[in-house]
């Protein structure tokens, strides 16, 4: 068993998930963010049936940010209530594990220092 997941949420148009997807890389609450198009969802809101298509978003990240993430998306979404479910990753290539974890890692100062010139 690991500590890593994916989060699943929608979105309703690309431009959207992109700026999703961005800003979990850019902040390192995420690994990996896949963007999957052409998703046909069926649900009950405020007591209808609705159908629209939406963008499947894949969120790879470690359990310890779930709450960093959840909060990300409630601040980005343009949803009322964005679909937030997470499922653990109960193993995998040890390699692509190992390259999950440093990329959730925050950058050492030395990766964020300006160069010299």
């Amino acid at each position: 068993m690991t500590d890593k997941v994916i989060v699943y949420t929608t979105c309703g148009n690309i431009t959207e998930a992109e700026s999703i997807a961005r800003n979990l890389i850019d902040n390192r609450l995420a690994a990996c963010v896949n963007v999957v198009p052409g998703l046909l969802s069926y649900y009950r809101w405020q007591g209808k049936v609705e159908n629209d298509t939406e963008l499947l978003l894949m969120i790879k990240t470690a359990g310890s940010l779930i709450d960093e993430v959840r909060n990300a998306l409630e601040t980005l979404h343009s949803y009322d209530l964005p679909e937030m479910i997470v499922l653990p990753i109960i193993g995998g290539s040890p390699n692509y594990l190992e390259w999950l974890e440093q990329e959730v890692q925050p950058e050492s100062p030395a990766e964020t220092a300006p160069e010299a010139g």
